[in-house]
């Protein structure tokens, strides 16, 4: 990789993370920008990048690079370019500078997800300076709208311009191939094969609206309350997808176990509990999940108002929906009313094909003393959009993070930040990786 390319996914992270791109919800947010400071940088790859609205302001960005084997199916490459909010009182340094300082680039969308948009950007301009090819198409796409939902973004490419991405079956984006310390000397990099789907849920009950000091029966708010209290305590039973078993498998092995989750009494507890801190890779997608997280009821005290509504974050295994619905209909009862607000789907990819091979090959390469690893993501990305398209979709934006930098905490989180050194490695990785692939 030449000097160029590492000075330039520097610089493009720090002056994407300069453009304010962040997504409040509901339509407030302007990718436009970001956007066409990618375009810029795409055309001077030698591309033809296209902007693409469904919402002004709400811009993709689209290229395709031509790869040497014509015959070879396509690869998409895509990362979002809005982020979510920050407020400037809480942080070290202005969320919005790209400060680069002591080794370290400071700023909203450092690890969600500008730092991999300007690793794709220096990596193709490596490339074009440098006459390579890779073997494959390689179709680019920076997103609108991923951290809302997705519709002015992936979901708006893939179901009005699915000819860009003709021919893609694969592809790599965020929240994957980081390090992830587990003790001393143990460097896991798990790479993300699966998601669990989205079932955002509004719960809506009716009953006869009154007088606040009069007895009621049919209270809207008890009954809503319950349904809730019902929900949240609710607790989901285990079910292995065939990524978290291997992720189990793979884990247990480092620790020198031998072990089978899908044999006939296996002790999952038991085998988690030997794991050590690497057992959070698997924590949060072992299970179906519900939490609730907006109630809305009433408009003076003294009322009982004839309908209140409250919102549930819901999760889904892949295979796990029509348990997660049958759960639902019991927890809610007769007397709550419950629809999806949103709904996406779950998400799992081959771990044991030429594909993940040879992006854990990539990994190890670059860090022979680091462990790749499969892993299921709890929440979910632009993958979601792009599988309507037949596109299997990994997480995969490698950083190599020193013992101390918590990946986890900063996403959304305060003084987001990512080292120097951690996006020159990405960059070498990408380009082993989808030079082989």
């Amino acid at each position: 990789m030449d000097a160029a390319a590492l000075d330039e996914v520097v610089a493009f992270t720090s002056e994407l993370i300069r453009i304010d791109t962040s997504n409040r919800g509901g339509g407030d947010c302007r990718e436009r920008p970001a956007a066409e400071y990618a375009a810029e940088r795409l055309a001077g790859a030698g591309l033809e990048p296209v902007l693409l609205e469904r919402t002004p302001g709400r811009t993709n960005v689209v290229a395709r690079l031509d790869g040497t084997d014509p015959s070879a199916p396509a690869l998409l490459v895509h990362g979002h370019l809005d982020v979510v909010p920050a407020e400037a009182a809480d942080w070290s340094v202005d969320p919005f500078s790209g400060e680069v300082r002591d080794g370290v680039v400071w700023g909203r969308g450092a690890v969600d997800m500008k730092n991999m948009d300007a690793m794709v950007l220096a990596l193709v301009r490596a490339w074009a300076r440098t006459g390579t090819r890779p073997r494959r198409d390689i179709v680019i796409a920076f997103t609108a709208d991923e951290e809302d939902s997705a519709v002015d973004g992936s979901g708006y490419l893939a179901d009005h311009h699915p000819h860009l991405f003709e021919g893609c079956t694969e592809g790599l984006s965020e929240s994957g191939a980081f390090t992830l310390h587990t003790g001393p000397g143990r460097a896991l990099y798990p790479i993300a094969a699966g998601e669990r789907g989205t079932a955002w849920l509004k719960l809506t009950a009716h009953g006869r609206a009154g007088h606040g000091s009069k007895p009621n029966q049919d209270n809207a708010v008890t009954r809503l309350a319950a349904a809730v209290a019902r929900i949240g305590a609710h607790e989901w039973p285990v079910r292995l997808t065939d990524t978290v078993a291997a992720c189990i498998t793979e884990l247990a092995a480092l620790q020198g176990l031998s072990v089978d989750p899908r044999a006939p009494g296996f002790d999952l507890d038991a085998v988690l509990g030997k794991l050590g801190p690497a057992a959070a890779l698997v924590g949060a997608t072992l299970r179906n999940s519900a939490n609730p997280t907006m109630f809305n009821a009433g408009y003076k005290l003294n009322v009982i108002p004839g309908h209140a509504t409250a919102y549930v974050d819901g999760r889904t295994l892949p295979g796990g929906e029509a348990e997660f619905t049958a759960v639902l209909d019991e927890l809610t009862g007769p007397e709550v009313e419950w629809e999806y607000h949103h709904r996406e789907v779950a998400l799992e990819a081959p771990v044991d094909g030429r594909t993940y091979a040879v992006l854990r090959e990539a990994v190890e390469h670059f860090d022979p003393d680091g462990h790749a690893v499969p892993f299921c993501m709890a929440g979910g990305t632009d993958a979601k959009q792009f599988s309507r398209l037949g596109i299997t979709g990994y997480g995969y934006s490698p950083l190599k993070l020193p013992p101390d930098f918590d990946y986890w905490a900063l996403f959304h989180g305060v003084d987001e930040r990512v080292p120097v050194e951690a996006l020159h490695f990405g960059v070498r990785v990408l380009d082993r990786a989808l030079r082989t692939l």
